[in-house]
């Protein structure tokens, strides 16, 4: 006799941090929840290998994060007690410029203000609300348009963050206030003179001021295990090498989830959609790819600016001027012999990093979308250019430009590491305009990528959102009370 398949009541395709909070939500429930991942081995954005020798360990996508101490949804789960643990750098992110001056964000307002000198008092001005109502702004501003809890404060919020970052920069006077601004806004991969560009530097930059910018100690991974361990000790199941390329390819179950952005979603249950919605995702927008390089060092970075040297994450790109030529050429199609770099180095705060003496470090900048030209060169030379003396220590690199990106990871479209572009257009109407953001067109389907608000980044908040909507719609059960930062 045929054995029949297993029945769940929720399926989750995708295990990256969005597909594993959801599924978390769906078994707190008290639903059999399962978890299908292509790859062997789960986390989606959050793994972590050897990819340049033996005992050297990077990060394969993201690497410093921003919302994961600052997230609703991650904060409310015992992930330490499944070995997660945080490290926080002296310094969250520095920002040198040519003349060997940086701008620093670190824990405090008013220290990061202080070290602004003639800029002191706008970064006060700017920072000091933000920082204080986060708790109150973080989750509707980590959510799906609605009508907000704190109308005021987040009415205050978006008169500062809907303007271009270029708009805003205006309040400053020095350079490395405005640099340090242009910085945060560039982590948006858009051009810096579009509408709420301002909107992700404030963000990243309250987030910075209230819980840093940790590293995860011994890998991204580690945030996905813990993730998974936890849904696991709920009873949940997790099946690795399991892609799904149809909806034949899913076991029954009442409700699936895919944590797949629309390119995949079309592919795996177009026939199933409303036209209208199967029409919007068609013509949903994909922003600039990376190109990104992992190196195995010698040594520490040697960077002119010594609080550069404490810093987990700095940003490589001088001026507000010259970091805005460098994205909207990208936008453009071109390849700027001076791109913006985002570097992280991990191994001078975490030691599992490295074998003893010795150094890695995460870079990418970006590129035109699906690019495979090699900005090995470009990314070295502005490194090198703030830290003379770096090729020296290199002892080998790993790079990957767009297409080995959207292999590694296929939600990386044309290398778009944040699941479609967060521009106005795509902050809130991501994927589609529809009453929610997460249902895809069909009774029991669902997304919950981050193709859908909030968009990119390791918060787990778009898998949070999207299975309260299945637990009401689905099962009829309660959603689970809202969050607070």
């Amino acid at each position: 006799m045929k054995n029949e398949p297993r029945t769940y009541d929720a399926v989750i395709v995708g295990s990256g941090p969005n597909g594993l909070s959801a599924a978390i939500l769906m078994q707190r429930a008290g639903l059999r929840t399962l978890i299908l991942e292509a790859k062997p081995t789960i986390g989606g954005g959050l793994r972590s290998a050897a990819l340049t020798g033996p005992g050297f360990v990077h990060d394969v996508c993201s690497a410093i994060h921003p919302l994961a101490l600052g997230s609703p949804f991650f904060r409310q789960l015992p992930l330490d007690q499944f070995g997660l643990e945080f490290i926080l750098p002296p310094v969250a992110a520095a920002h040198p410029f040519d003349d060997g001056t940086a701008a620093l964000l670190t824990g405090s307002v008013s220290e990061t203000a202080r070290l602004l000198g003639p800029d002191a008092h706008a970064y006060h001005d700017l920072l000091a609300p933000l920082v204080r109502d986060w708790p109150a702004l973080a989750p509707d501003l980590l959510g799906p348009l609605r009508f907000p809890d704190h109308p005021v404060k987040l009415a205050r919020f978006g008169l500062d963050a809907l303007p271009p970052i270029t708009h805003l920069a205006k309040r400053f006077q020095t350079k490395e206030g405005r640099g340090l601004l242009a910085g945060m806004a560039a982590h948006s991969i858009q051009p810096l003179k579009n509408l709420t560009t301002s909107a992700i530097a404030l963000v990243l930059l309250a987030v910075g001021h209230n819980h840093g910018w940790p590293i995860p100690k011994g890998g991204s991974q580690t945030i996905a295990n813990a993730l998974a361990g936890y849904f696991e000790s709920l009873g949940g199941e997790i099946q690795v090498d399991r892609p799904v390329r149809s909806l034949a390819d899913l076991p029954p179950a009442r409700a699936v989830l895919f944590d797949l952005t629309p390119r995949q979603l079309i592919q795996i249950a177009g026939e199933k959609m409303s036209p209208l919605y199967r029409w919007q995702l068609e013509r949903y927008r994909y922003g600039p790819g990376v190109f990104k390089i992992d190196w195995a060092l010698d040594g520490p970075i040697p960077f002119t600016n010594a609080d550069a040297q404490q810093a987990g994450t700095v940003h490589l790109g001088n001026t507000l001027e010259e970091i805005t030529a460098a994205e909207q050429a990208t936008y453009a199609g071109q390849h700027p012999a001076r791109p913006f770099v985002l570097l992280a180095q991990q191994s001078r705060f975490d030691p599992t990093r490295a074998p003893a003496g010795k150094h890695t470090a995460w870079a990418y900048c970006h590129v035109p979308n699906g690019s495979t030209v090699d900005m090995t060169d470009a990314i070295e030379r502005q490194v090198e250019r703030f830290a003379p003396g770096f090729r020296d220590i290199i002892i080998a690199k790993h790079t990957m430009n767009t297409a080995q990106m959207e292999t590694y990871n296929p939600n990386y479209v044309g290398g778009d590491i944040n699941g479609g572009i967060i521009d106005i257009g795509q902050l809130y109407t991501r994927p589609a305009i529809t009453l929610s953001p997460y249902r895809a067109g069909a009774a029991g389907l669902y997304i919950c990528s981050s193709a859908t608000p909030p968009g990119g980044g390791v918060h787990g908040m778009c898998g949070y959102h999207a299975a309260r909507v299945a637990l009401r719609d689905t099962f009829g059960l309660p959603a689970p009370v809202a969050l607070t930062a």
